[in-house]
């Protein structure tokens, strides 16, 4: 066995911890209206939760506010009570086809708030992206025990995986970074 096999498994991992991340901050408030804000939201459609984006087109004609229209119209009111019940803080408008969510401007100390949930999510990225190198090379060392992989091999493995780390690092702070000026932006 050779490293091969261990770098891409392990850049998988990470690349997937940082979807997961940029998953999350789609569904943070920014000063614009955004279809991310509400399109995982879960409505109670026939006893089953589903995602909003299933149940309705989701658009933003204006800069605060978010139309969504339901294809079934019958999922109006589920829709509805979906937005009462979430935590989002959102008043829903329904006019009987579509609802209108208007988005009020944020407050200072509420986008401090998100700035810093955003932070709190980047660490726990970090966390994920540096467990899927310590496996990483707890394998690397396992194998250069059996002998499956010299010294050399494994010390440059090793290398590479701390390379990989520091990539997908610096993603995490691109998309961090992005995310608070897009929030922090009046």
């Amino acid at each position: 066995m050779n490293s091969e096999g261990i770098l891409p498994g392990a850049e998988k991992k990470m690349e997937k911890a940082l979807e997961v991340l940029g998953e999350e901050l789609k569904g943070l408030r920014t000063g614009r209206a955004n279809p991310g804000l509400v399109e995982n939201l879960k409505v109670e459609y026939y006893g089953t939760p589903t995602p909003l984006k299933q149940l309705a087109t989701i658009s933003v004609p204006e800069a605060q506010v978010i139309v969504i229209k339901p294809y079934d119209p019958v999922a109006l009111k589920e829709i509805e009570k979906a937005f009462l019940q979430s935590d989002l803080g959102f008043n829903p408008q329904s006019d009987g086809k579509v609802i209108r969510i208007n988005l009020p401007p944020l407050t200072e100390e509420r986008r401090k708030k998100l700035a810093s949930q955003v932070k709190e999510m980047s660490e726990e990225t970090r966390i994920a992206i540096r467990n899927v190198r310590r496996d990483v090379n707890k394998r690397i060392d396992k194998e250069e025990k059996e002998g499956l992989l010299s010294e050399d091999d494994a010390d440059k493995t090793r290398k590479e995986v701390q390379d990989l780390t520091r990539d997908y690092e610096k993603k995490v702070d691109d998309l961090v970074t992005k995310k608070t000026q897009e929030i922090m932006k009046i």
